[in-house]
């Protein structure tokens, strides 16, 4: 009996290490009017975890992609974290090769050394944007990225939302002068519920391409043919989890991360990258 218990604990223990510690890739097609294609590589949510030592094995995996821009939607560093010089250094050989941009999320805004990361990030040619428009050409194409930086993420903001005496932020001025740009739009949000279950100030409305997002942990325990379990401040059984969901013009793309925080075990939910190529029609 005793043998059969341990050996059940050891199986237990190795699926559970392979739900946590084996990256997988997720893929996305997206059909738009482009010159030529465009790869970008979206990563989310590390909660400054390491997959080999320098997180070299995610840097690998990441630069085999051979993406055109690689997209940074929050959590890489976790709050209660002291490891993020090394999240840094990370990011910043991801930037060195590749175009890479970044916001933070709830976890670097409530870090208590959030300026001096953004400084760092900045001083190694990471494209930080807060609150903030930026305009580049890839192959050809014009590309406008809208990094939004939404105070929803605070201890205080939790209660208030509990309490339903939250109010989001107004974004209508930022979307309005982004969405007159021409050529490709891509938001950069941490909040995947931002999209389309906030009532009026959601942002599916506006006239963009796409919106990358992550902070769901994909649910956290997924289950098979429900989805995720739980999110934060979308409760149980959340919509806004993982994969790609269309909006009126647009499509909103949910990383599930990589990462925990919190509670420290995936289920049914691997570590993942998203890789999404843009097509033309």
């Amino acid at each position: 009996m005793y043998f059969l218990i341990s050996l059940g604990a050891i199986i237990t223990s190795a699926i559970l290490f392979c739900e946590n510690n084996n990256i997988v890739v997720s893929r996305v097609k997206i059909n738009k009017k482009v010159k030529n294609s465009i790869k970008i590589v979206q990563l989310s949510d590390l909660h400054s975890k390491e997959f080999g030592k320098d997180n070299k094995k995610l840097l690998n995996k990441v630069l085999n992609e051979n993406p055109d821009l690689i997209l940074l939607t929050g959590d890489l560093i976790d709050c209660t974290s002291i490891r993020y010089k090394e999240i840094i250094n990370f990011i910043s050989k991801m930037s060195e090769k590749i175009p890479t941009y970044y916001i933070p999320g709830n976890h670097e805004t409530r870090a208590e050394k959030y300026k001096e990361i953004i400084k760092k990030l900045r001083k190694n040619n990471v494209n930080v944007l807060l609150n903030e428009i930026r305009t580049i050409n890839i192959n050809r194409n014009k590309v406008n990225i809208l990094g939004l930086v939404e105070e929803q993420g605070s201890s205080e903001a939790y209660i208030k939302r509990a309490k339903g005496e939250f109010e989001y932020k107004d974004y209508s001025i930022i979307f309005n002068e982004f969405c007159k740009l021409p050529g490709i739009k891509i938001v950069l949000s941490h909040y995947p519920e931002n999209f389309k279950a906030i009532g009026d100030k959601s942002y599916y409305k506006y006239k963009f391409d796409l919106m990358f997002s992550g902070h769901a942990h994909g649910g956290q325990f997924r289950i098979p043919l429900i989805g995720g379990l739980y999110a934060p401040a979308q409760g149980i059984f959340p919509k806004y989890t993982a994969g790609i969901h269309k909006g009126i013009k647009n499509n909103l793309i949910i990383s599930r991360g990589l990462g925990n925080s919190g509670f420290p075990l995936r289920l049914f939910n691997k570590p993942e990258i998203v890789v999404v190529t843009i097509e033309n029609i």
